[in-house]
């Protein structure tokens, strides 16, 4: 017995060096990651990640924590929960909000829902400014190139229902320093289907949004697949609310809907132009950014939505 004691208290040490070497390996999570898996975050929001992927969403943007963000329109503060506390301390958040005067009720309560927010965390939320975005009266969402990066998540096809999408990708470009980037994230219509001006279906498609971003002097830099969903057919009875998380159809054919997850979704980047230089004179292979090389086609006229 006393042997085999002896034995076991030897092995031990040599037993313990993976363990220690597998802990030492496994790397330390990141600010960002941190706070995506922080407690202030519910689990419902969490439960989307596996759609939304906001850490590798906010990479391919490539937002750093010392960057000034606009965030237009963030509704009840999903992205805000994450922007907020990484680019506290650093950084600078906007968030391009309706109009308190607004008289739509949705608009009143969705504003209301996300002041509730802020006010009850300031330790997260204290530095967030909130700017008024409202068209086309009231388009101000920072001040003129004041800002790194301008994202925006699902709401292209709410501006091009009520008219609205020319003044504010104009007021994106206006509030992006030069070389700054716009970042959209969008439900992705069918490339077979002509683009409905209204986007009714709450469907868009990525050569209609190139094109409102090109008119309004933005440079095309690059799309990912990181949000996409090939489960989505983008013909459901409801459009794109018929899905998870609205699931506007409620139980009917609940689980049908939940199987195929939230809606098909294009990440795309623009880049606002430098100021004209004497490089404009120069051969493009000199200068020319290689992700802005081999550009696809892009329809130069938006349809009219009239």
């Amino acid at each position: 017995m006393k042997k085999f004691l002896l034995a076991l208290l030897v092995a031990i040490p040599f037993l313990s060096v993976p363990l220690l070497s597998a802990a030492a390996d496994k790397p330390k999570p990141t600010a960002l990651q941190q706070i995506i898996n922080g407690k202030h975050r519910s689990a419902e929001h969490k439960h989307r990640d596996q759609y939304r992927h906001p850490e590798q969403t906010l990479a391919f943007f490539d937002v750093k924590k010392d960057m000034t963000v606009v965030e237009i329109w963030p509704g009840e503060g999903w992205y805000t929960e994450i922007l907020a506390p990484y680019l506290r301390e650093k950084g600078k958040l906007y968030a391009a909000h309706f109009s308190p005067d607004h008289q739509v009720t949705y608009f009143k309560n969705s504003l209301n829902a996300f002041l509730d927010k802020i006010h009850k965390q300031p330790k997260l939320y204290d530095k967030v400014e909130i700017t008024v975005l409202q068209p086309p009266k009231q388009v101000q969402i920072a001040p003129d190139g004041s800002a790194d990066r301008v994202l925006t998540f699902r709401n292209v096809h709410n501006w091009m229902k009520n008219d609205q999408a020319a003044a504010v990708f104009s007021a994106m470009f206006k509030a992006l320093k030069p070389g700054g980037i716009l970042g959209i994230v969008e439900h992705r219509g069918s490339p077979i289907k002509p683009q409905d001006p209204k986007a009714i279906s709450g469907y868009v498609n990525e050569d209609y949004i190139i094109a409102l971003a090109r008119k309004a002097g933005f440079e095309f830099l690059a799309k990912s697949e990181i949000n996409a969903n090939p489960k989505d057919t983008k013909n459901h009875p409801e459009g794109v609310w018929t899905l998870p998380p609205t699931l506007k159809l409620k139980d009917k054919d609940r689980e049908k809907y939940l199987a195929i997850g939230e809606s098909d979704r294009m990440s795309i980047k623009f880049i606002k132009p430098q100021p004209t230089t004497i490089t404009s004179f120069l051969p493009k292979q000199l200068w020319a950014n290689i992700e802005r090389a081999d550009l696809p086609a892009i329809p130069a006229v938006i349809h009219n939505s009239k």
